[in-house]
């Protein structure tokens, strides 16, 4: 068995977006008003979703869940920039950033499930149109969002167990 560094990774070093200190305070509020416009734009969707009963068809379904995940995708990533941003302390933790990836590739993945299933209302629509509101039942839309979670999990579960394997120590 060939010798192996047994040091333990406790921190990432993250690169700065620039080294110039006065870009700083423009960076974070560029970055805290991007963050603040898609929270508050995927909240207006849901809300607007929920409240008007014309909406309440299998595509304004998908599109709540889809704004939803989009806010939980961009509340996994950029709180924890603006933190070192503000801070001037560019690590992160090695679970934080097992968790960060998990979390990033969980929504990342619900995301895409969510617009498949999106696809496929017009499609049934278009291709199967007495068989529509048989096919897109709410029960089945409903379902849908479950099983886009379970796939999520799982995918994003290999993918965070696959990231455990690496070896992160070099010589410098």
């Amino acid at each position: 068995m060939e010798p192996r560094n047994q040091t333990a990774i406790l921190e990432f070093l993250l690169l700065e977006l620039t080294d110039d200190p006065a870009l700083q305070p423009m960076i974070f509020s560029l970055f805290l008003s991007m963050y603040l416009v898609t929270v508050l734009g995927n909240l207006l969707i849901i809300l607007a979703v929920n409240s008007d009963p014309r909406l309440h068809t299998p595509m304004y379904f998908f599109l709540s869940n889809l704004s939803f995940t989009d806010t939980c995708l961009s509340t996994g990533t950029i709180p924890k920039m603006l933190v070192n941003i503000h801070s001037q302390s560019y690590s992160i933790s090695y679970t934080g950033c097992l968790s960060q990836v998990f979390f990033v590739l969980f929504f990342l993945v619900s995301e895409n499930c969510l617009l498949t299933a999106m696809a496929y209302d017009p499609y049934v629509a278009i291709c199967h149109p007495l068989m529509y509101t048989i096919i897109v039942n709410p029960s089945h839309c409903v379902m849908l969002v479950p099983n886009s979670l379970f796939i999520s999990i799982v995918d994003a579960l290999l993918h965070t167990l696959e990231v455990l394997k690496l070896s992160f120590c070099t010589d410098l």
